[in-house]
């Protein structure tokens, strides 16, 4: 389903391109991420609200994410799962591999839920307006956030800046809601030199990676690179 106006695309086909969802599919796929996959459904595990009906995954891709979060429905049996993204071939490919879930192409500023109809929401590295989440999370229901701690993807950082600086891990203040939660993962990830070439593909500095750099990452035999996450769960107050 495509929910996006005309008028409010910045470019014919927004979000990303082609070339990127093939690396972001081909990096996903080694589930190097899957630690963070659990850790974020362990946290909605415990804290969605027990008559949860309505769970939404902001910027879903292809639904690497959305999809895992279908096994909460073993403890909410009225639970339906939706994923929302701007790019039209990523919703594609999602609604088709994973028709458990509800896909649709839409801004995540202006979200096509009514008023007080979300009981959670997912939120991985993806913008969104306080005002909506706000708008359309009931009282009581869940933010979980997922941005990226001091130290992520450091060392493929190191390859493009002579000064690698650390995120900011500054829990974010969203009116309405309160931090209840704050983790921080941390792990190391062995990569092939086409693991990580995939990877920074899927950054937003790839635009700044040098021609010797990707040389140099399509030729390694191993790469070792850091991932940091930090987890949040915030609840509408």
């Amino acid at each position: 389903m495509n929910l996006m106006p005309a008028h409010h695309k910045g470019s014919k086909n927004p979000g990303d391109n082609k070339e990127m969802m093939q690396a972001r599919r081909l990096f996903l796929n080694t589930e190097h991420y899957q630690p963070l996959r659990e850790a974020v459904v362990q946290r909605l595990a415990k804290l969605l609200p027990e008559q949860a009906t309505h769970l939404l995954d902001i910027g879903c891709g292809e639904g690497y994410y959305t999809s895992a979060f279908t096994q909460l429905a073993q403890a909410h049996p009225e639970l339906t799962v939706h994923g929302l993204d701007i790019s039209k071939v990523a919703v594609r490919y999602a609604a088709k591999r994973y028709p458990d879930c509800h896909f649709c192409v839409a801004s995540s500023h202006r979200l096509p839920f009514a008023d007080s109809q979300l009981d959670g929401v997912v939120r991985i590295y993806a913008p969104c307006k306080g005002e909506e989440l706000h708008r359309a999370i009931k009282t009581g229901g869940v933010l979980v956030t997922v941005t990226p701690a001091a130290r992520h993807l450091f060392q493929l950082k190191e390859l493009i800046y002579d000064d690698v600086r650390l995120h900011d891990m500054s829990p974010e203040e969203i009116e309405g809601f309160d931090l209840i939660a704050d983790q921080q993962l941390h792990y190391d990830m062995a990569l092939s030199g086409e693991e990580a070439t995939a990877l920074m593909q899927m950054t937003p500095f790839a635009w700044k990676t040098s021609q010797a750099v990707w040389q140099q990452l399509a030729e390694a035999t191993s790469f070792l690179c850091e991932a940091d996450f930090s987890i949040r769960v915030y609840r509408k107050r």
